[in-house]
């Protein structure tokens, strides 16, 4: 009993930082343990890189888990593949994801544009001056530079795996595995990062590491917001600079991406049924991603992401278990 009552006094006393060490250990041995190779040697079905059937409220549910994933840092992409198939409406497509971002982008235009104007009016006018060392000029140039990562090992995974779409690294399990690893990541840089720099103080070195760490977010499950937010934090941002360069820096990204697959998804022709269904899911899509983004950076005011970091490690846990008993199916 003495000895029990020990262990249960010492546990009590962990920190919240010392509790996310030790589950983090604990889940990560279970994810390498219970799904080695199974995890990431499971093609996903071959029929969901297009867009598929759904109704009009299939369509907005799934435009509020875009808006209130996007611009979180937990991975828009994780939860639009494991919501609707958990519920059983089965996975979206791919296609129908990334047309869907082109309502969080309105989103992020629309409560960014008084900062897009300014930069945008103020790197034009450096630019005629030649003023190169204009802030608004180093940041617009930041901007250009960090969407380049994102870009080249885009064009380079497209190349190199043509059906990157249905290759293992999409299934639910490497999601999961995912969403786990970067939990860690985030943990750390919230612990060990100083949190000293403003938005006034941004650089182009900062725009081109931010830029690096949002190519991360090509492997699904990792999150664009999330990768950028902790690379921002190990930099030495502030929390809530970190996040706000971070929806600007993605602006560039998730549009391009959107309008590629648009212009796939309209050359390989979309019947009148799926048009309103889509059309929906942008608007709802653009609704929530307004409300995230601002509610955000409200938050980041205040707070740490410590329940971003313990979401993220839940979620990743929880979808390995329901791969685990069978509930979901590693697809």
């Amino acid at each position: 009993m003495v000895i029990k009552k020990a262990i249960a006094g010492k546990l009590m006393a962990l920190s919240k930082r010392q509790w996310f060490v030790v589950l983090s250990a604990v889940s990560v041995t279970f994810s390498v343990v219970v799904f080695p190779l199974k995890v990431l040697s499971t093609l996903p079905n071959q029929a969901e890189s297009g867009v598929q059937q759904m109704n009009i409220l299939q369509a907005i549910v799934l435009g509020f888990v875009q808006g209130m994933t996007e611009f979180l840092p937990i991975s828009s992409t994780a939860h639009l593949k494991v919501v609707p198939v958990a519920i059983g409406w089965g996975d979206p497509g791919v296609a129908f994801t990334a047309i869907i971002q082109l309502g969080s982008i309105a989103a992020v235009l629309w409560y960014f544009w008084g900062d897009l104007t300014r930069i945008f009016k103020g790197a034009t006018k450096a630019i005629a001056l030649r003023d190169y060392n204009d802030y608004d000029f180093r940041l617009f140039l930041g901007i250009i530079l960090g969407t380049i990562p994102i870009v080249f090992f885009g064009l380079l995974i497209k190349n190199l795996i043509p059906d990157f779409d249905n290759s293992p690294i999409r299934s639910l399990g490497a999601i999961a595995i995912a969403s786990i690893v970067m939990s860690l990541l985030l943990g750390l840089a919230e612990q060990l990062g100083k949190r000293q720099r403003d938005f006034e103080n941004l650089t182009m070195r900062d725009g081109v590491l931010m830029g690096f760490a949002q190519a991360l977010a090509l492997i699904p499950g990792v999150s664009r917001s999330g990768s950028t937010l902790t690379g921002g934090l190990f930099m030495g941002l502030q929390r809530e600079t970190a996040a706000r360069f971070s929806f600007l820096l993605g602006i560039p990204a998730i549009t391009l991406a959107g309008l590629v697959s648009l212009k796939d998804v309209v050359e390989a022709g979309l019947s009148s049924a799926a048009i309103v269904p889509i059309v929906a899911g942008v608007i709802s899509a653009a609704i929530f991603s307004y409300l995230a983004i601002a509610g955000l950076l409200r938050f980041l005011k205040t707070q740490s992401t410590w329940v971003f970091i313990w979401y993220r490690l839940v979620f990743g846990v929880a979808i390995l278990g329901a791969i685990g008993t069978g509930f979901l199916q590693n697809s």
